[in-house]
């Protein structure tokens, strides 16, 4: 973290806030308004113009650790003396969650705040909408970069995520958050170039899964509950927004004119007055996907996310349209194997395992043995090669030996992401094959499974996500701090 150059002590976490956004407020426009003279006049800014071009920091100071009173709380925990900063954007954006961090702070201990200017530059890509239009036909990227700051990997990254920063030595600032301003920037505009539809429509409360059919039949039920009230408006990819006040036919024209097929990872947002909503999400199919978008999920801060997709049953008494609640994964994808090794252990977190059972029982009516015999707990291989099966006389030792009930390619990446980026996580599958059995998927087969199964699943991960929201002081567990942990959840 740089050190900052200038600011001041602040009273409140509302005044700090409203600091922040006034300083953010005033960089972008200085970047911005020195683009648009640059554009016409191919004047570069000068050395005290450029000087503006930095995000706001945050900066919590701590005398001491001792709380004023003993708190459970998994987040907003000082272990240590010293002064914790970060660079902040988008502060309008996250001003609840700013408050919410700030708030248990100031209230558990006898904290400092002090805002001011950082030597962070803004890079001149995010402050725009789209790169392309930029450039007006007359100025191209190279050049803009040789007079304007640009994103630089060397300078942001996820070394607090991964415990990089754990060792701080006395004296020096410790981070405050996961992720500061120029990373979360970064995984912004990624988020509206993956899922198309921005990133502020983007919900607390989020459904992963590895079919377009998801997201057609979770648009169908959005639809539904809008004209209840539940919620204020239902974004489709493309920005295209529905509210309750459309006619029948407004809606559907509205629907039929998204360019979902345009995104590698469409996204539905059904968006409510306070803010927590249910984004869905179709990742494709893949480990890579899986970790691709859940790197840039997590600078929102979820409360959770949820896989709900389809799995190949393992077990014989296994039936097509059955449920896996996976406890365990034998991690055999590979893709962050570097970040979270096979051997740490990623927790079921009771919290969400027992929402997604109650929630099963609630969606199909079944309790007792009857829901025990749709409803399989286990460990989920995940794999990275979809054609696992003509490995099997190679992995059928290890499989056996991990007592695995089912097999996919993006759950494990799911939950060890969520294990990593401290958000809370679970997986749903449904059993659309059995390969060892014989059932393999066939296209009719397949599509008589789509047409049946999908339903019910979909309405399982909505009511988990329900009872999540009701009780969410209790979902941020501990399990996922570190013991060296920024002060921001």
């Amino acid at each position: 973290m740089q050190s900052p150059h200038n600011g001041e002590m602040i009273k409140s976490p509302e005044e700090a806030v409203d600091a922040l956004v006034k300083i953010h407020d005033e960089a972008t426009k200085s970047l911005r308004d020195a683009l648009a003279h640059y554009f016409q006049s191919k004047q570069p800014p000068s050395a005290e113009t450029r000087k503006k071009f930095c995000y706001p920091y945050l900066a919590v100071e701590a005398a001491s650790a001792t709380p004023k009173m003993a708190t459970s709380r998994a987040f907003a925990r000082i272990e240590s003396a010293g002064t914790y900063i970060t660079t902040i954007t988008q502060p309008r954006y996250f001003r609840n969650y700013l408050l919410e961090q700030l708030h248990a702070l100031t209230e558990d201990y006898n904290v400092g705040l002090r805002v001011g200017l950082s030597e962070q530059e803004i890079p001149y890509p995010y402050v725009v909408e789209s790169g392309d239009e930029l450039t007006q036909g007359a100025v191209d990227a190279r050049e803009l970069a040789s007079v304007f700051p640009t994103p630089q990997l060397a300078l942001f990254g996820d070394a607090v995520v991964d415990g990089l920063f754990a060792e701080t030595p006395p004296g020096e600032m410790r981070p405050l958050s996961l992720f500061d301003a120029v990373r979360i920037d970064f995984s912004l505009k990624r988020l509206i170039h993956y899922t198309g539809s921005h990133w502020s429509h983007i919900q607390p409360w989020i459904l992963l899964t590895n079919y377009q059919r998801y997201n057609d039949q979770f648009m169908h039920w959005a639809l539904a509950q809008l004209r209840t009230g539940a919620f204020v408006k239902l974004v489709l990819p493309g920005n295209i927004e529905i509210t309750s006040s459309q006619s029948d036919d407004e809606i559907k024209a509205a629907a039929a004119a998204s360019p979902w097929s345009r995104y590698q990872m469409p996204a539905y947002h059904a968006i409510t007055a306070d803010g927590q909503g249910i984004t869905m999400v179709n990742i494709g199919v893949g480990p890579s996907n899986a970790k691709t978008i859940t790197d840039h999920l997590a600078v929102l801060r979820p409360h959770c996310w949820l896989m709900v997709g389809h799995c190949g049953g393992l077990r014989g008494a296994q039936n097509i349209g059955d449920y896996v609640l996976a406890h365990a994964y034998l991690r055999r994808d590979k893709i962050i194997d570097e970040l979270v090794p096979p051997e740490v252990p990623i927790p079921a977190l009771a919290e969400v395992q027992q929402a997604l059972q109650t929630a099963a029982g609630v969606v199909t009516g079944d309790t007792g043995d009857a829901l025990k015999r749709r409803l399989r707990t286990g460990t989920v291989v995940t794999y990275d090669d979809r054609n696992w099966e003509l490995r099997w006389p190679q992995e059928r030792r290890r499989i056996n030996l991990s007592r695995a009930v089912a097999v996919d390619m993006e759950s494990g990446v799911v939950a060890a992401q969520g294990y990593r980026m401290r958000v809370p996580y679970g997986t749903l599958l449904c059993v659309s094959d059995k390969p060892l059995h014989g059932e393999i998927k066939l296209p009719g087969a397949a599509y008589a499974f789509y047409e049946r199964a999908i339903g019910d699943h979909l309405m399982i991960g909505i009511e988990a996500l329900r009872l999540l929201r009701d009780n969410k002081e209790q979902l941020h567990s501990r399990k996922l701090r570190s013991f060296d942990e920024p002060l921001f959840r």
